[in-house]
Parts: structure tokens; C-alpha cells; sequence
């Protein structure tokens, strides 16, 4: 089981760059780079409600789910 991070994916759609994103959302640059990456463990929900609404997006847009069977 994985859960794929397309936040690389919807920042070039919407043209924006992750510093922007991270200042509009409240969260540090760092943090949002261990997020796009995947090697986040979690993520809160007030801050992917956060990301989804600056990037006018859903939570299925960014999250995806593969099956590695």
C-alpha cells in the first residue's frame, strides 16, 4: 500500500511555487518539502483543509492511492 503526494503535480497547474503556498497555509518551507516528498508520517487536517483551499483543489487531488501488489 502507498500513498502518493501529487503536490508537485497541482502547484504547476496553479503556477504557484511551494514558498508561497507554505507562507499562505502557515507551515514552514521545510515542512511542506517533507510533505511533497512523501516522507511526511502524517498530516493534519487543518492543514490540508488549508492547501486545498489556497490551491482551489480536493484532498483527492493531492492524495493518491496505489496498491503495490
Amino acid at each position: 500500500m502507498t500513498i502518493n503526494i501529487n503536490l508537485d503535480v497541482i502547484l504547476a497547474k496553479r503556477k504557484m511555487k511551494s514558498n508561497e503556498l507554505a507562507k499562505l497555509v502557515g507551515i514552514t518551507e521545510q515542512n511542506l518539502s517533507i510533505l511533497k516528498t512523501g516522507k511526511a508520517r502524517a498530516i493534519r487536517v487543518s492543514t490540508l483543509d488549508a492547501i486545498c483551499k489556497h490551491l482551489e483543489c480536493q484532498p483527492g487531488d493531492i492524495l493518491e492511492y496505489t496498491n503495490d501488489e
